[in-house]
């Protein structure tokens, strides 16, 4: 079956990358390596502001008492800001910030909840969104699945995204991403744009 023609408005579309900051782009991630993905990730920046479209960069950080970290009782613990970099919640320089971009900090996995992200999108006029970032079934999934109970259309970027394990990536882009949105190509977003 052949997909549907991908046409993005740069007017009504914003890039939002998940999580492309030192901390997380340390990671070991699959099926492509973070450098891959910021490499992506990159040139898709680069296309959607030659196109004058919104691109919103999200970090997640905490504060350095880490009260502000999730902490329900679960069988894999988050974790704790013990240990992490100063420069963990920096972007990376590849991404080269504009002032034109908007920058979002998250505090959980989502880039909605708690943030000024959806009003921020709403006020320029935005209805879709192209999604990436580290790591697919954590953070883009999260951001994801609120877009879509927002009633954002979605374009998932799925070269320009990894996650811990190969499983995890897959799984979400075999199960997850089709009932949100729909999954392309850096290439293929970058022709669509315009």
């Amino acid at each position: 079956m052949n997909a549907p023609a991908l046409h993005i408005d740069p007017q009504t579309s914003a890039l939002v990358l998940i999580d492309l900051q030192y901390g997380i782009v340390g990671m070991n991630v699959f099926p492509r390596t973070s450098a891959e993905v910021i490499a992506n990730a990159s040139k898709l920046v680069e296309a959607f502001r030659k196109h004058h479209a919104t691109v919103v960069l999200v970090t997640v950080g905490n504060l350095p008492d880490g009260k502000d970290l999730l902490n329900p009782i679960t069988d894999a613990p988050a974790g704790s800001v013990a240990g992490r970099p100063a420069n963990f919640a920096t972007l990376v320089t590849e991404l080269n910030t504009q002032p034109s971009d908007i920058l979002i900090t998250k505090r959980q996995w989502g880039a909605f909840y708690g943030t000024e992200l959806d009003s921020q999108l709403r006020r320029r006029g935005i209805n879709t969104i192209v999604l990436a970032g580290i790591s697919t079934n954590v953070g883009v999934e999260s951001t994801a699945r609120d877009a879509f109970e927002r009633n954002y259309n979605q374009v998932f970027v799925e070269d320009a995204m990894a996650s811990p394990s190969v499983e995890a990536h897959q799984g979400t882009l075999k199960y997850t991403f089709p009932r949100l949105g729909r999954t392309r190509s850096t290439q293929d977003v970058i022709a669509a744009l315009g």
